[in-house]
């Protein structure tokens, strides 16, 4: 009885001491954060989003985005675009630095989730690390500027646009008056709109892009692509190439309006339906239906062989599953180069083209996602790589190694 006593006496103790101290929350948000309009999204998923990049939990994060934020399906449907198979070892070695490293190597070097290699239509290796497999949906991160190129394609094909040198301000007269009013829309597809929105994460200082990215992506309270209303003008349309995620949102704003449906049905409907994908993709969101739309800029999802689908079905001039998908003059118009690939620039060499990447001057190109997201295509040898990373961010050097692989797996024959 006495120890018993003893016992309750110090829990009343310990209750009575805890009830005094002041209320505590588990976590506080970081003070850029609770600045602007309150947010409904719950304190922890905004500091998990908030996070998200982070070198030492992105290996996961990049494969669970549908656990952070609201997600629109992009539904697959019948029998999938069978890929034909012969498997055979990465038994090449490629240079860099000075040295030379083995296809190993460069999984552990440039912080592989997973790496997928196609020869002439044939998957030759599919690897999965970190826990990830074959159903694993990873993020493209701006791997989606480039399908968001393939669905203006598509529009254009249907004549739901008329031409691609309209004034973008047509489709969406919200735009009148802005920055983007006059901008045609071959000019956003080349990122020359001239707008004034630097692409620049400092979030520790931010600045337009960084207030928008945690108004609309972390907090749900803006919509991403509205900043594009009040835009002002910096460079006049066309004369000045400038990369920003604004522009493909835009673009995904002028799908939504000219298809009459949401950007993830008009995916559905023209590309991962026709394409044959083997799985769902889905679209993160910039806030709940009804008013969120499709970060159409980096925001898809999808898993590793239906990006390669993708990176196929451009090889094959837009066929896929036995039909043509995308029309084979869009993806010439589209890969063609607009600011010439700079064979001097550190790390990857590239220039750009429409919404896609130019690595050369002889024709290959890719889908490029921040921390080292890859559709690479390499129409000479007939090389289709998916890469799919977890960069630390800020580190340049896994991309130029990433291109010195690249180089060397196309120059490659399987035995």
């Amino acid at each position: 009885m006495h120890k018993r006593t003893g016992f309750l006496s110090s829990f009343v103790l310990g209750t009575l001491c805890a009830a005094a101290q002041p209320a505590v929350a588990q976590q506080m948000l970081p003070p850029v954060l609770t600045e602007g309009p309150p947010s409904t999204v719950p304190v922890a998923v905004q500091i998990a989003r908030w996070r998200m990049l982070d070198g030492d939990i992105n290996a996961l994060t990049f494969r669970s985005m549908d656990r952070l934020f609201t997600t629109r399906t992009v539904a697959h449907a019948g029998a999938p675009w069978r890929l034909p198979r012969a498997d055979a070892a990465l038994d090449f070695t490629y240079g860099f630095g000075g040295k030379n490293y083995t296809a190993q190597d460069f999984l552990d070097r440039t912080y592989t989730n997973a790496l997928l290699v196609m020869k002439d239509g044939k998957i030759v290796s599919e690897i999965y690390r970190n826990n990830s497999d074959e159903n694993s949906r990873f993020i493209a991160w701006s791997m989606t500027k480039s399908i968001t190129s393939l669905l203006v394609g598509c529009a254009l094909t249907e004549g739901r646009i008329k031409s691609i040198d309209d004034n973008i301000a047509t489709y969406l007269p919200e735009l009148k008056g802005g920055g983007y009013d006059g901008v045609t829309i071959r000019q956003i597809l080349q990122m020359r709109s001239g707008v004034d929105y630097e692409e620049r994460y400092d979030f520790a200082n931010p600045g337009v892009a960084a207030r928008n990215h945690i108004a609309a992506l972390v907090k749900n309270v803006a919509r991403f692509a509205d900043v594009a209303r009040t835009a002002k003008r910096l460079h006049k349309p066309g004369s000045v190439f400038q990369y920003k995620t604004l522009d493909t949102a835009v673009l995904g704003w002028l799908i939504e309006r000219v298809s009459g449906t949401s950007v993830a049905a008009y995916t559905a409907q023209k590309l991962w339906e026709p394409m044959g994908a083997e799985q769902d993709g889905f679209y993160i969101m910039d806030g709940q239906p009804g008013v969120g739309r499709e970060f159409s800029g980096a925001g898809f999802n999808a898993t590793l062989r239906d990006f390669a689908r993708i990176g196929q079905m451009m090889l094959d001039n837009g066929r896929a599953n036995g039909r043509q998908v995308i029309p084979a003059d869009w993806v010439r118009t589209s890969t063609a180069p607009s600011t010439p690939a700079d064979a001097n620039a550190p790390g990857m060499p590239t220039g750009y083209a429409m919404q896609w990447w130019v690595l050369d001057d002889k024709g290959a190109y890719s889908a490029l996602g921040l921390q080292g997201q890859y559709i690479y295509v390499d129409p000479r040898s007939r090389t289709v790589v998916v890469k799919i990373s977890y960069f630390p961010p800020g580190d340049e050097k896994p991309t130029a190694e990433t291109a010195a692989f690249l180089q060397a797996v196309s120059a490659w024959s399987p035995k």
